[in-house]
């Protein structure tokens, strides 16, 4: 059977050697075909080829593992968000939370992290939780964990770099929820009240736990590297690292999330946006290592694109691996050469 290149679907099996127009060999005959490999089609500017009847989709079969992997995975993350509640609650009456279930909570949950190789999924699972400031601090405990893996931490230094992102927020539970929860733009006196949230982590994480490093992250997630940051304008060197890797998860975790005062934002543009804060404001090393591993990610996530067409991202663009290559049922879209069209939402 005789197809056009824009016809064709992963799981159709190539009949005969492919060459382009110069004699350059392009695919192999019995290639079952990929996103990638009807891309590669497209770059050699081949219109047609010759397949077999078209077999059950790959792709499609393989995202099935995923979402059981997800779905296995929600009970222990349920339980997580249950114990922040619960110590987010006992501050609030008691100025100290009890420790005593956060380690048997959270160390089977990160153990879990590894096999979980989908990140970007696994992120968007906390995007249509309703609890804002619990499902975030969860959100930063875990992607802190994964960037310190991806930084060459060991297990157990991740670990407590993790739990030190699952707690960085326990201060807000000393906010009023008028302020923390307010739709429209802070004054600049509530501001100021909203910053003290760094110093209420501090103290109940220090008196609750004794970890002075947890402690300190919660102190310092705000801080940023060039000295703009609350509440004690450090630079660099005198951020503790695993607060420079939270500070890094957090603002992530911020951008892609739907808030009260502010709609989230798509994810790629989120990390095009961290990149230019990694010159100056944000651990280099931190957003490089997010970039690096969740960018890929991305390949075969069904997207929305702001000219009203749905598709999924086939291929990202070494020239701009933040505008991706992405297959429409009518043409493949490539991004960094359509400066008009970009992403306006990824979908699960």
């Amino acid at each position: 059977m005789r197809k056009h290149v824009m016809e064709l679907r992963p799981g159709d099996r190539v009949t005969e050697d492919i060459f382009n127009s110069n004699g350059v060999f392009v695919l192999q005959r019995d290639t079952i075909l990929t996103d990638e490999s009807i891309v590669k089609l497209v770059q050699h500017g081949i219109d047609f080829i010759d397949i077999e009847n078209h077999i059950d989709n790959v792709s499609a079969s393989s995202s099935q593992p995923l979402s059981a992997s997800l779905q296995k995975l929600k009970p222990k993350f349920d339980g997580a968000l249950d114990i922040f509640e619960t110590l987010f609650l006992e501050s609030l009456a008691n100025g100290k939370f009890s420790s005593d279930y956060i380690d048997e909570t959270l160390q089977p949950l990160m153990n879990d992290l590894m096999d979980q190789k989908d990140v970007v999924s696994l992120l968007m699972m906390f995007n249509h939780q309703d609890e804002y400031t619990y499902n975030h601090s969860l959100q930063v405990g875990l992607l802190s964990y994964y960037i310190a893996i991806w930084m060459g931490y060991d297990e157990k230094e991740a670990y407590r770099v993790g739990k030190a992102g699952y707690l960085h927020d326990m201060g807000k539970c000393m906010i009023p929820p008028h302020i923390l929860n307010k739709p429209s733009k802070l004054t600049e006196e509530e501001f100021d009240f909203i910053k003290k949230h760094t110093h209420y982590g501090y103290e109940l994480i220090l008196n609750s736990t004794g970890d002075e490093t947890a402690a300190l992250v919660a102190r310092q997630h705000h801080e940023r590297d060039d000295g703009s940051g609350y509440p004690y304008g450090l630079s660099k060197e005198e951020i503790h690292p695993y607060a420079r890797i939270a500070a890094v998860a957090d603002t992530y975790s911020a951008m892609t999330s739907q808030r009260v005062y502010q709609s989230r934002k798509e994810q790629l543009t989120v990390l095009q946006e961290m990149y230019k804060l990694s010159f100056g404001k944000l651990s280099g090393e931190a957003v490089q290592a997010l970039i690096r591993h969740l960018v890929p990610n991305f390949i075969g996530k069904k997207v929305l694109l702001t000219t009203g067409e749905t598709g999924h991202i086939v291929m990202t663009n070494h020239s701009d691996f933040f505008r991706p290559l992405v297959r429409t049922d009518s043409r493949f879209a490539d991004l960094a050469k359509e400066p008009e069209t970009s992403i306006q939402e990824v979908l699960m």
